[in-house]
This record gives C-alpha cells, structure tokens and sequence, in this order.
C-alpha cells in the first residue's frame, strides 16, 4: 500500500509536465520498473473484493488468463497483458519469434512452448527491471533459445527480416508513435512472416479527464486511438490479409472512473456512443 501511495504521488507530479514523447517514454518505463520489482502476493492483493484500492486496477482490468496455456510460467505473468496473442499467432515449430514490450517473460515462455528447442524467442523491453525479471525467470527454466534485449520498440534493435512471428501485448497503447512501430513490425519480419498483436481501442472519443491523465496513459488505456486508426497504420505499412482475431470490451469499474468524472459525467460515459476494446489483430508481411 506504501508503495502505492508513492506512485500515485509520483504521477500526479509527473502529470503535470508530461509533453513530450520522451515525457510519457519515462513515465513508463518508471511506472512499469516499479511494478516489476513489486512481489507478485502484493500485486495480487491490489484490489479488494469488488471495492478497488489502488489504481493497479486500471491494469488488472484489461488482463486474460494465460494459465491453461502450454508454457505458461506464473512468475512471468503480473497481470499486464490486455488479450493472448501467442494463443492466436500460428507459431511453429523452428520459428522465430519476437516479442514487443515482453515484461516478465510471459508471452515469450508460450512462445518457446510452441517453436520448441529448434526456434528461437526474442523479448524486447525498455525497462530495466523487466529485464532483469525476465532473465532471471529463464535462467531458472533453463531456457537457452529465449534471450531478452533492451531496447525501444519504436527503434527495434534488430536486423532486417528476422522473424517468422512478432507478438505484442498491450504495448502498443504505451508507444507515442504507433505507426512507427508497425513498420519496424515489417522491416523485422521476414517476407510471408505475420504477426499478432493486442492492444486497446476507442471507439468514440473518452472524456478529456481519462485521456490526459498520466496514471491512465501507464494503464494502456489513455495512450489508446481510434480503432480505425490502427486500421489506417497497419494498410499504410504494407501488410495483407489484416484480421480481428479477438476483440472484447474493457469496463471500468465506477471505482476508477470515480477518480476522474462526476456522477454526472460517469452517466453520461456509460450512455454515450463510446468504447474501448482489446483486440488482437492478425497481419502478414507479402
């Protein structure tokens, strides 16, 4: 609880100078480093029953259930993710794979299950403390084909034509240039090579208190744009045969929006012609 009386501190202070790309980048990677340093039991106990008690919420709403999956390892999963890419990207055996934004190692593990001994599965994360958790989490899996790289996603420090699949959880949301991102997805990817990616969606515009606020834009859900938006990035880029694989609405509890609407405006949010969405979106490189 300590600590997140200290976040809450911290991002009410950084809301008020975030301007800058470089602005929201540091956001992020502090608030996502803090996260990944926090104990899993604490984590788990954010939110109280039904009456939420922290604004970790804003995360936890948005997350799937990885653990019937094959591959899937608890200790890389703090409840981050907004769908289950890697239960939809067609991985085979001997691909290889990279994962955007890979926290913990989650989405990385599933992966390995599935391209086997004979691939290979690259995560790629700008926070330090990710990083750290997620070198750690596959050294005791004893998993040689998983390497976990620092890195901008907006800059991918890789070679051209290097992936058969890229996966992204919920990441997208937390990059100011998305466009930029979806064509280092294509320089990246060899040719016939897709991917699939989650991330979060508007349908309507949110109301002015939700977009701006910093702790919001951390939960992936202010950082989000227009569905058909994403639509417009993923065409531009290049990629064919561009489909919806899962889409699901995410609602926030009157707890959250508590913290940023009137009664009033609350009522107005819910009745009015406004969405958002987790989608995972299958596109494949010609």
């Amino acid at each position: 609880m300590l600590l997140n009386l200290i976040l809450t501190f911290l991002f009410l202070d950084l809301m008020k100078t975030l301007s800058s790309p470089s602005d929201l980048k540091a956001l992020v990677r502090e608030k996502y480093g803090a996260i990944a340093r926090q104990d899993i039991a604490v984590q788990d106990a954010a939110c109280c029953g039904s009456v939420c008690c922290s604004s970790d919420d804003v995360y936890n709403i948005m997350s799937d259930d990885y653990s019937n999956l094959d591959g899937y390892v608890a200790e890389a999963d703090l409840g981050l993710g907004c769908g289950l890419p890697t239960q939809f990207a067609h991985i085979q055996q001997g691909d290889t794979v990279v994962d955007l934004g890979s926290g913990a190692g989650n989405d990385c593990f599933i992966a390995r299950r599935e391209t086997g001994e004979s691939g290979y599965v690259i995560g790629i994360d700008f926070t330090p403390a990710m990083l750290e958790k997620a070198r750690a989490n596959a050294q005791a899996l004893g998993y040689t084909n998983v390497e976990f790289r620092e890195g901008d996603i907006e800059n991918i420090p890789l070679e051209d034509n290097i992936a058969n699949v890229v996966v992204s959880n919920c990441v997208l949301n937390l990059v100011p240039n998305k466009q930029q991102v979806f064509q280092e997805i294509y320089r990246i990817l060899k040719p016939g090579g897709h991917c699939s990616i989650s991330y979060i969606v508007l349908v309507g515009e949110l109301p002015s208190a939700l977009q701006h606020d910093a702790e919001m834009y951390a939960g992936c859900v202010a950082g989000a744009i227009q569905k058909e938006q994403y639509a417009k990035y993923i065409a531009q880029v290049g990629f064919i045969g561009v489909t919806i694989q899962k889409q699901k609405p995410i609602i926030l509890p009157d707890s959250i929006l508590r913290s940023y609407l009137s009664e009033q405006e609350i009522a107005e949010f819910k009745n009015g012609v406004h969405g958002i969405f987790s989608i995972t979106v299958f596109a494949q490189k010609p």
